[in-house]
């Protein structure tokens, strides 16, 4: 009998009277039919037009056949990692494999290879040498042109070349996979798809392509780093389906990677009917025996209600995934949505989450973008608000209003980002308010990132006062009310043009606020973003500027403990961090140093002191590798 979930065995596609597929989707995470999972998605995408679709979820890459059990595709292969970079997954930042894989059934870490897009395809390719292979999903989309891969440090070619793919859907990639199918049910051969807007492919002959863009080839740039830095900033400035052009990146053999413009923007009407499809909302039923899927808990009950990002932030990848235009669903789908929430037998009256990459943009940032698309060389946010920019968040409040009338909702929370400068930039307070008085959970989560303005921008973030503002604004409007909630700051350290200093004058700031995070963030390098070309490169995109990177492991601890200065575990890096950059006034029993000096030999802990001292004289010989790193990093500032 048929569960309503797509086939993902060979009886299950028997029982619907399936001999052959259209399409077969692999992917590295479980299957989980719900809209917050892209493999969903396209699959029901397809599925809405008329392709039939299986799916193959975490193949055995160690088993050549792994990707047959359900026979060769009428017109071809999908391909997706999953919801994340499958490496973005397995490690953290310092490297380390994580314990355990929120995608995977039961938690279980390992079901999935590294760079798993790439593993797929060959494996794909070994079994079908003539099928056609399409990519898409956030590996691919962040990887479709040449790029910095940190986790192997090296230069890597398009994602479409490795995996032996034929095209990558790049982006969300609802409209275009629908005329990738339609093109390939014509008839077209994939060699010949080079079309379609949102797509990238390969080519031996560009002399038809009108008005490109020709990028530096990918053997220059692995030899000279600054032609990498001014192609990415080239490719920054065509991420706009109205004004981006063609983008060619010549490799050896006279091979060409062409990435057309992207797919338009979705309107209200689109963005509808795509979360109208009749997805299941869950993990499929298999998954029960081994503990379900983790993910779905934080997305359950929450709700999506825009997709795109007119933020700008360096270190995010969402201009290049998603794109800076807006696009939004109405409250009427929004409302069906939340109605059917209500009914789960599992739902207690809260609604976690009602956003999207940032919870209080429902527009485009301004009239001109839906005729004219985002400008090219400027941003709306930053370094302050365009002159242009609709701050408005009446749209937003008019939907959060009817969501908390509907009968059996006690509390809708905001937990997505809240794009705080873009907040005060709004006249109209009534906003701010009902967002204290009705949506946070006693804490509300901001990402101010850093406090030093030369960080800042880099980041693409606001400067620090406009933070301060917003702080104490929300401060000011607990009072009024009554309330006692507190802000819960995201801060990020070691990001590219963060020497010890601003580091030191992060950890100032958090000494005179009286507060210190219990989670921080080192700097990840990610697949195409801005901060992550400044890290390969030491050149700002943007400006072709040097910027100060902090590479070495032994400098991003003692950063990333400064920001946790008072946990007794970083004493000795906070104490070297201190002396280092020449700030041994930190290090005292006045109420401004942020450590007290070491222990004396025989002097005992005094109570007072207790949870300052580290780890005493236990430490203080260091052996001579890690005075040698000590060395280096004296030097590295000495230069600076």
């Amino acid at each position: 009998m048929s569960n309503g979930f797509l086939p993902i065995s060979l009886e299950e596609m028997r029982e619907r009277g399936m001999e052959q597929l259209d399409f077969v989707y692999v992917i590295g995470d479980a299957y989980v039919d719900h809209p917050s999972f892209g493999h969903a998605i396209i699959s029901r995408i397809l599925e809405s037009h008329g392709y039939t679709v299986g799916i193959i979820s975490q193949p055995d890459w160690k088993d050549d056949k792994s990707v047959t059990v359900l026979g060769r595709p009428r017109l071809a292969f999908l391909i997706s990692a999953g919801n994340m970079d499958s490496c973005v997954n397995h490690y953290s930042v310092s490297k380390k494999r994580r314990a355990t894989d929120a995608y995977t059934p039961g938690g279980v870490m390992g079901k999935r290879p590294d760079h798993a897009t790439v593993v797929y395809g060959n494996l794909i390719r070994k079994n079908y040498r003539d099928i056609p292979i399409i990519i898409g999903g956030i590996e691919a989309s962040l990887r479709r042109m040449a790029h910095y891969d940190y986790w192997t440090d090296s230069f890597k070619r398009s994602i479409l070349l490795d995996s032996q793919a034929d095209l990558i859907s790049y982006g969300m990639g609802e409209k275009s996979i629908v005329e990738i199918a339609d093109a390939l049910a014509s008839g077209i051969a994939v060699k010949d798809i080079g079309f379609i807007p949102g797509t990238v492919y390969k080519t031996k002959d560009i002399s038809g392509i009108y008005n490109p863009v020709l990028l530096p080839s990918y053997e220059e740039m692995k030899e000279q780093k600054e032609l990498y830095a001014k192609s990415f900033g080239l490719q920054y400035e065509n991420t706009d389906s109205c004004t981006g052009r063609p983008l060619i990146e010549p490799y050896p053999n006279n091979v060409y990677v062409v990435q057309n413009p992207p797919q338009p923007p979705l309107t209200t009407e689109e963005m509808d009917a795509v979360y109208d499809l009749p997805y299941m909302r869950t993990y499929h039923p298999s998954y029960e025996a081994l503990g379900g899927v983790p993910a779905i808990a934080e997305i359950k009950f929450s709700l999506i209600s825009n997709r795109g990002c007119f933020g700008g932030c360096s270190f995010c990848a969402l201009t290049f995934h998603q794109g800076r235009t807006v696009q939004v669903r109405s409250h009427e789908s929004i409302l069906k949505e939340a109605k059917a929430l209500t009914k789960e037998p599992d739902f207690k009256g809260y609604i976690h989450d009602v956003g999207g990459p940032t919870a209080n943009f429902r527009h485009p940032s301004c009239e001109k973008q839906l005729t004219h698309g985002v400008c090219k060389n400027r941003q709306c946010l930053f370094p302050s608000p365009c002159k242009n920019l609709k701050a408005d968040h009446s749209d937003y409040l008019a939907l959060l209003r009817k969501l908390r009338a509907l009968p059996g909702v006690k509390k809708v929370f905001i937990r997505s980002g809240i794009r705080f400068d873009y907040l005060l930039a709004d006249s109209d307070d009534t906003f701010f308010k009902e967002l204290v008085a009705h949506h946070v959970s006693g804490q509300l989560k901001v990402a101010p990132e850093h406090i030093s303005d030369a960080v800042l921008r880099r980041m693409g973030k606001p400067e620090n006062a406009v933070y301060e503002r917003f702080v104490a604004k929300y401060k000011k409007l607990n009072a009024e009310m009554g309330k006692n909630q507190f802000l819960v700051p995201y801060l990020m350290s070691s990001h590219p043009g963060s020497t010890l200093k601003e580091a030191i004058e992060l950890a100032e700031y958090l000494r005179d606020l009286g507060y210190m995070p219990e989670q921080v963030q080192d700097f990840y390098p990610t697949p195409s973003t801005l901060s992550t070309v400044m890290y390969y490169t030491g050149l700002d995109p943007r400006d072709m500027k040097p910027v100060y990177v902090c590479r070495n492991p032994h400098e991003k601890a003692m950063q990333r403990a400064l920001i946790q200065y008072r946990n007794p575990k970083n004493y000795d890096l906070v104490y070297e961090a201190l002396t280092t950059a020449g700030r041994t006034d930190l290090i005292g029993f006045d109420k401004k140093c942020l450590i007290r000096p070491r222990r004396l030999a025989g002097e005992k802990n005094s109570q007072n002191e207790k949870g300052y001292q580290g780890t005493g004289r236990k430490n203080a010989g260091n052996s001579s590798k890690q005075q040698k790193k000590k060395k280096t990093i004296r030097n590295i500032h000495k230069k600076k």
